[in-house]
């Protein structure tokens, strides 16, 4: 076997900061942030070691302000020595309106929804450039899907998505047509004129139908949930199986319980929704 080359010279330039040095740099609540982005999905339980690694930390500094944490009840510490994110930061995020209160709104016309179609029904947001769901309902003989409370995909892949993102200002639209575009199947958009083409079909109709972008075996229909000055506020989707062809036949449904949803959050929030220009 060939022995390793030694490294070459460094490129010029500064040269990559400690973790000390980078240390400096971020503020005390960027420190407690990191801590907290150090969770996500495939890792809810950390030790503190791990905890100070994802989050770029030095370990004592992590040992400070986990300890912080875990008095305020932010962090909660197992048997086994591992932290969990706490029932505290779910009680602060109850309070947020596109949380919990959008949900409570909504939560009724889902079941319907759910009632009538007996499959995946799923209530999402934006948050930057992805879409995070903050309910679903699903039955045990529905079509398989990746989305969880909680999760976030991309803009452009998913019905939620779609419909969030045409609706969405300008420059949103232009940063995600820009891309890149991230490719989950064949039939993912990656195309930014097919993009453009998709999202001012979703503005004329007021619906979105992603075919098989996630999964080859799943599409969904959206619809837009407006807030009281007709603004929108959250999607709404029915995901269903590709093959069965089903989509035509959904959008009506998907669209009176997106409506419901919205004369609710707008009797809610103080006055009634606008109503679209199209699509109803």
């Amino acid at each position: 076997m060939t022995a390793p080359s030694p490294p070459g010279p460094r490129p010029p330039g500064p040269r990559p900061l400690g973790p000390r040095a980078l240390e400096g740099r971020r503020s005390v609540a960027g420190r407690v942030l990191a801590l907290l982005n150090a969770f996500d999905a495939t890792h809810r339980s950390l030790s503190l070691t791990a905890l100070a690694r994802r989050a770029d930390l030095p370990l004592a500094t992590a040992h400070r302000l986990v300890a912080v944490l875990t008095d305020w009840g932010a962090l909660e510490r197992d048997a086994a020595g591992a932290y969990h994110i706490g029932l505290r930061l779910w009680e602060v995020a109850t309070l947020s309106p596109r949380g919990v209160g959008l949900r409570e709104a909504a939560l009724p016309f889902m079941e319907d929804l759910y009632e009538a179609t007996h499959e995946n029904v799923q209530l999402a947001v934006r948050d930057g450039l992805e879409v995070v769901y903050i309910e679903r309902i699903s039955g045990r003989s529905a079509v398989r899907v990746r989305s969880r409370v909680g999760g976030r995909w991309p803009l452009h892949a998913t019905g939620v998505g779609l419909v969030l993102l045409a609706y969405g200002p300008h420059r949103l639209r232009e940063r995600v047509c820009a891309g890149p575009l991230r490719r989950f199947t064949e039939l993912t958009i990656r195309d930014p004129a097919r993009l453009r083409s998709a999202l001012a079909e979703v503005r004329r109709t007021g619906i979105a139908v992603s075919d098989r972008q996630i999964t080859m075996d799943a599409l969904s229909v959206a619809a837009p949930v407006r807030g009281p000055g007709g603004e929108v506020v959250a999607s709404l989707s029915v995901v269903v199986p590709a093959a069965e062809g089903r989509a035509p036949g959904l959008i009506p449904a998907v669209r009176v319980a997106a409506h419901g949803i919205s004369r609710t959050v707008a009797a809610a929030w103080g006055q009634a929704p606008v109503a679209e220009a199209s699509g109803r």
